[in-house]
């Protein structure tokens, strides 16, 4: 009966919605596995999952969510339907997964109802807290524990999660931990690495990616302070815009710097203090060459511009400022793990830069950071055990 009144207040807090039906994508054949992430910020476990359910076994993968997403090629995107029993059914309709695997905890009560009478495997994974879906949040008695129950097992990624998913009546929880980052390895030329590695060859070295025109200033002074501690050491700096390397270079010459830029074909020789770097391409060389690289963007723009896993999958140091942007549970992961240090001001950065130039702190950040972005990897082993076993048809 609670239930049942949950569910009625539920459906009648409902605002319709335009139906996105008629613009799904076309289904292809054969078997297909749907991933349902409720946020773009926290979609790269589910990302690679659908990156190796594509390439390991040949299955069609369908990712949705709210936000607006960018998948691998050959992934499947839509939006979720919306909580209502008329969409959800077209939506199932019109793709018939196999399984359905849903992460975080967020809860679709209609779609769920409706998953279960259609004996659709489904499961619950990377779960942090159990919440109704973006828009729907209220007072709706027993329907969370009701919604909960739609799942045989769910899969926490720590004790608190596990904790508050059976507080709120999952009947079966799991502790199956953090699930692989989507890829974040950035290839190089291993002949331009070396090269420059012998140019640079006992040099301290930083890098600063993708920096936005407000922060230049902010770095180029953190350089300046840091050279009172090392005399010899080189920033690598990446402007947020490439085609913003060659005025930036011009203006630092003008202030006095020894500048050498990389897309006039210039290589940074011994004297050289600052090398101006552009193409986006080439991070995967920088990360690799410098021991320390700071996050443009985080500091005195909207957020990071830059995934930290990137640097932390090579062996860099992580620096970042206040303003994490998209990759917030990332940074958040990596300051937990003491695998990136977080700095407030540009005072702060010039601090932090001074006391990493000490190698041995700087190893330290950087093998923390890399144990975070290359962690994972069992847990989405086993959750892929599980579609399998399904697609095998061991139910």
């Amino acid at each position: 009966m609670v239930v049942s009144l949950g569910r009625t207040l539920y459906n009648l807090g409902h605002r319709p919605v335009p139906a996105a039906g008629g613009n799904r994508p076309p289904r292809p054949s054969g078997p297909l596995v749907w991933l349902h992430v409720a946020e773009a910020s926290v979609t790269s476990p589910m990302l690679e999952l659908a990156r190796r359910l594509q390439q390991e076994d040949g299955v069609v993968v369908l990712v949705t969510c709210q936000d607006r997403l960018e998948a691998p090629p050959g992934i499947l995107t839509d939006p979720p339907p919306a909580d209502t029993m008329p969409e959800v059914r077209a939506f199932l309709d019109h793709w018939k997964p196999a399984a359905a695997v849903f992460s975080g905890g967020e809860l679709r009560p209609v779609l769920l109802q409706e998953v279960v009478a259609r004996r659709l495997p489904r499961m619950m994974v990377e779960a942090r807290a159990p919440y109704l879906t973006r828009g729907r949040d209220g007072w709706f008695p027993g329907l969370i524990r009701s919604a909960l129950l739609a799942f045989p097992e769910v899969l926490a990624i720590d004790e608190p999660a596990a904790r508050a998913f059976r507080k709120a009546g999952a009947p079966l929880v799991t502790i199956g931990g953090r699930m692989e980052e989507r890829s974040v390895v950035l290839p190089c030329v291993e002949a331009e690495r070396e090269s420059l590695a012998r140019l640079t060859a006992a040099r301290p070295i930083w890098f600063a990616a993708a920096v936005p025109e407000p922060e230049e200033r902010a770095v180029v002074q953190a350089h300046r302070t840091a050279m009172t501690l090392a005399h010899r050491l080189l920033l690598i700096l990446a402007p947020q815009q490439p085609a913003r390397a060659e005025p930036l270079a011009a203006a630092l010459e003008a202030e006095g710097w020894v500048v050498a830029l990389r897309s006039a074909e210039q290589e940074p020789d011994a004297e050289t203090e600052i090398f101006v770097v552009g193409d986006p391409a080439e991070l995967g060389l920088w990360y690799r060459l410098a021991p320390i690289t700071f996050l443009g963007g985080s500091l005195a723009g909207t957020g990071a511009l830059r995934s930290p896993l990137e640097p932390a999958a090579l062996g860099s140091a992580i620096l970042h400022g206040p303003r994490p942007g998209a990759f917030g549970p990332g940074l958040g992961r990596l300051g937990a793990a003491r695998g990136a240090r977080a700095v407030a001001s540009p005072s702060d950065l010039s601090e932090a830069l001074g006391d990493l130039l000490s190698p041995d702190r700087a190893a330290r950040l950087a093998q923390a950071a890399w144990t975070v972005a290359s962690d994972g990897a069992e847990v989405t082993d086993g959750v892929l055990a599980r579609i399998r076993a399904i697609l095998d048809g061991d139910r």
